[in-house]
């Protein structure tokens, strides 16, 4: 949600935008913005710019964020057994998600393998995979990712900030279906 990400939406944009116009589509789209763990405006205006440089093309804008996309991204996801990753891919969001699930108790990402670090590798039911991405689990995150980005590199201060959640996570139920694994 930074410039970082910035950045890299827009290589990524970029990138689709040049095969799209090399191979004579008109328009571009992205998977990013069904995710309620990115910024849909920062995802769409990297598309949009990325639209722009090519004469005919248009960047493909919808609202995949409401709940009821986000459990249908989810029953697909889980009927086709996609893989789960558990973080976006770039250094700094592995870093940030690991110091989050240290400080709510949750195992740390499991990258590669057939284990996951929270629930299952693959995607396999819905309506668990869907509360993994609540809005309140995402904005939680964020929050505590401010507070870190405020601590900058120090890490007593850092250390301090985390200590904040220690103990905020609540027990799973059982069978994971009342509380589940999302219950902090």
């Amino acid at each position: 949600r930074g410039h970082r990400c910035t950045e890299c939406f827009d290589m990524r944009m970029e990138r689709a935008a040049l095969y799209a116009h090399e191979n004579g589509f008109q328009a571009i789209a992205t998977t990013n913005s069904t995710s309620r763990w990115k910024d849909s405006k920062q995802v769409d205006d990297s598309g949009f710019r990325a639209a722009d440089r090519y004469d005919g093309m248009s960047y493909w804008k919808y609202n995949w964020q409401s709940d009821e996309m986000t459990v249908r991204k989810y029953e697909i996801s889980a009927n086709e057994q996609f893989y789960k990753q558990e973080y976006c891919g770039c250094s700094y969001s592995l870093r940030d998600s690991n110091e989050w699930r240290r400080a709510n108790g949750i195992p740390k990402i499991q990258i590669g393998g057939e284990t996951a670090g929270l629930g299952d590798r693959y995607f396999s039911n819905a309506l668990v995979d869907a509360a993994e991405e609540s809005q309140d689990v995402v904005d939680e995150f964020f929050s505590q990712a401010d507070d870190l980005a405020k601590a900058g590199n120090d890490i007593k201060e850092r250390k301090k900030m985390l200590k904040v959640y220690e103990n905020r996570r609540k027990n799973e139920a059982s069978d994971g279906a009342v509380a589940g694994l999302n219950n902090w």
